[in-house]
């Protein structure tokens, strides 16, 4: 049987899962904060940039926003993980960066190091611990994650996913902006100076998915964003469109595994 936990952690912009999963399978999404698993039992099977991976207990792996990627158990023993689901911005706030188009980014998806799992986990379960001080909330998770920022990081300058006369991150700033309302694929198509079919094309050839796929993810993610905020889910579900809450209900379950009302 499954089990899966969200939390917020002290800081807002990490958060945590942990889960055991043995039946329940990610299809293949994107999100928008980077999810840095650690695999604390079992075996895992994913897809990622047109190969499949396996991961198992005491490695690490490193999904950057954006990246599609799919997840299931590789034997019905399931596998056990730990999850930072982080926001970009907590990252490059935290670093001295050269240039306002720099980000942070990681130079390998799939690590095997002792010590920065080690460490990763003590910070996964500290950040669990009820009666924390404020000074210890603080400091933390720059201790936690300095093993993994020295060793794996880099800077670079933001990748431009190109569409049209626009880019992807254009498109994600006007669905944000839009997410209670309809959008169709000619007003995409437009705001890129695109031909519909050409905008389809060429989205799903630089996503990986279709515009209306990755659209529905971005309203799944905002929405986690916004019941994490303690709003509620009738509520949520107007503001990211969902007809109403029973849909929105019924497709986060499907995405995350457990129903808007476990989230905390």
């Amino acid at each position: 049987m499954d089990k899966i936990r969200y939390t917020t952690s002290p800081d807002c912009a990490i958060n945590l899962i942990e889960a055991d999963y043995h039946e329940f399978e990610f299809n293949r999404h994107y999100h928008l904060d980077f999810h840095i698993g650690l695999i604390t039992g079992g075996a895992q099977r994913f897809y990622h940039k047109g190969f499949q991976h396996s991961v198992g207990h005491g490695e690490v792996v490193i999904m950057h926003p954006d990246e599609l990627h799919d997840g299931r158990a590789m034997f019905d023993s399931g596998y056990q993980v730990r999850v930072f689901s982080i926001q970009p911005n907590w990252f490059n706030e935290n670093l001295i960066l050269t240039k306002p188009c720099d980000v942070l980014g990681f130079n390998r998806l799939i690590i095997r190091d002792s010590d920065v799992f080690l460490s990763l986990i003590q910070l996964h379960q500290k950040l669990t611990q009820p009666g924390l001080s404020q000074l210890a909330k603080d400091c933390l998770p720059y201790e936690g994650f300095a093993n993994l920022v020295q060793n794996y990081s880099s800077v670079r300058e933001k990748a431009v996913v190109p569409l049209g006369t626009q880019s992807l991150d254009t498109l994600k700033e006007y669905l944000l902006a839009n997410l209670d309302q309809p959008v169709h694929l000619k007003q995409l198509a437009g705001l890129c100076d695109l031909t519909p079919t050409k905008l389809q094309r060429n989205f799903k050839a630089r996503t990986g998915i279709t515009p209306y796929a990755w659209l529905t993810r971005l309203r799944l993610e905002q929405g986690m964003k916004l019941i994490k905020a303690g709003i509620s889910g009738t509520e949520v579900a107007q503001r990211v469109g969902f007809y109403d809450q029973a849909h929105f209900t019924k497709a986060f379950r499907n995405t995350y595994g457990v129903p808007p009302s476990a989230i905390n």
